[in-house]
């Protein structure tokens, strides 16, 4: 399904907005600002004889700001998580002898991805008993290793 020139439009809107938005949240004038609301809101306190109203300026306030900016927070986190998975797999790629099983393992159930870290866990063991820094452990190594010692040891389950 094709999108539209309107719904291209709207994403493109809507993107720039989010950047924009982000980038100012993060930045010293947006904590000055919202620094500057709370001390005019707790100054004001005495004005209001600390109303229940005084109160509800403040607390409907921050709620609302704090729920757009989860969303805001999150679309930025996605979209620099992506950029980060896109260099690494490009990395990955581009080293002869990178693993490329590792491109997108993102995308694994949480389980395989703590197998994964028990075996880089067992490889920086390994790595740490090596006398030369320089030397280097990969999956398609420890693989080609494993499957030595199940051809020349008898008493390993060849699995199949």
């Amino acid at each position: 399904m094709a999108k539209s020139k309107n719904d291209t439009k709207q994403n493109n809107f809507f993107e720039k907005f989010a950047n924009a938005a982000t980038k100012f949240t993060g930045s010293s004038i947006a904590f000055i600002a919202a620094t500057a609301i709370v001390i005019l809101w707790a100054v004001t306190g005495p004005l209001f004889n600390y109303s229940e109203t005084w109160q509800l300026v403040i607390n409907t306030g921050t709620t609302i700001i704090t729920f757009l900016m989860v969303f805001l927070i999150q679309k930025a986190q996605n979209k620099d998580g992506k950029a980060i998975q896109l260099k690494l797999n490009e990395l990955i790629a581009a080293h002869e002898k990178a693993s490329n099983r590792m491109v997108d393992i993102e995308d694994l159930t949480e389980k395989d991805l703590d197998q994964l870290h028990k075996f880089y866990v067992t490889l920086a063991t390994l790595a740490k008993k090596e006398a030369d820094i320089h030397c280097s452990h990969s999956i398609d190594v420890a693989q080609e290793l494993n499957e030595l010692k199940l051809k020349t040891n008898k008493h390993f389950k060849h699995q199949k």
